[in-house]
């Protein structure tokens, strides 16, 4: 498991959006970047630029990924058959601490990153600790049973900020969650626009 380099509040305001559409977001009072120049950064942006914060933005809302690994996520996604931008999209959404984020069984996608390396969640029955694991399709997650009942997840399922998408079956009496489909950019509910074709083209320069 990667550490967190930098506090995720502070990629919000370096991207000048609320990526994860958290209501304690600084962006939400705030929306120029830090620093005491930070309500002057308006100058337009290079393509390379552009390039670059789309790249940023999607890396950052994913956990704050590490260069390597999603340098990783990206050629995998560019050697398989269609669209690389979706098969980049669909390859991320498939991550085991994803899943347990999209599933609401924790508030955010760090908390499901650090859920996972704690030995709280199952995989077909095993216990897995590993958050970068790739389920298939029709891989059920499940919560240990001491797991299901901290605080954390109860407080998480009832959270009404963001649903649970359609490609994810889930039974939060249970706390199960079952990968029914590979999500395209159009099924992933992100609370920003996400451009994962110029990160393509970021990579392909």
């Amino acid at each position: 498991m990667t550490k967190r380099a930098t506090a995720k509040y502070k990629i919000d305001r370096r991207m000048g959006e609320n990526i994860w559409g958290r209501p304690k977001s600084p962006v939400n009072k705030r929306e120029y970047g830090p620093g005491q120049h930070g309500q002057r950064r308006k100058s337009k942006m290079s393509n390379f630029g552009t390039q670059l914060k789309a790249k940023q933005k999607l890396k950052g809302y994913y956990a704050n990924l590490s260069e390597r690994q999603f340098r990783k996520v990206y050629d995998e996604a560019v050697r398989l058959t269609g669209d690389s931008s979706e098969n980049l999209i669909g390859l991320l959404e498939r991550r085991l601490d994803v899943v347990v984020y999209r599933s609401k069984f924790v508030p955010t996608v760090f908390a499901a990153r650090q859920f996972v390396s704690h030995g709280h969640v199952k995989v077909n029955g095993q216990r897995v600790t590993i958050s970068s694991i790739r389920l298939k399709v029709g891989d059920v997650v499940e919560l240990t049973d001491k797991s299901k009942e901290l605080a954390i997840v109860l407080e998480a399922t009832q959270l009404a900020e963001r649903d649970t998408p359609d490609y994810i079956e889930v039974d939060h009496k249970g706390m199960t969650a079952k990968l029914i489909r590979v999500p395209g950019l159009g099924d992933v509910p992100y609370p920003v626009q996400m451009q994962p074709n110029l990160v393509v083209e970021f990579y392909s320069r």
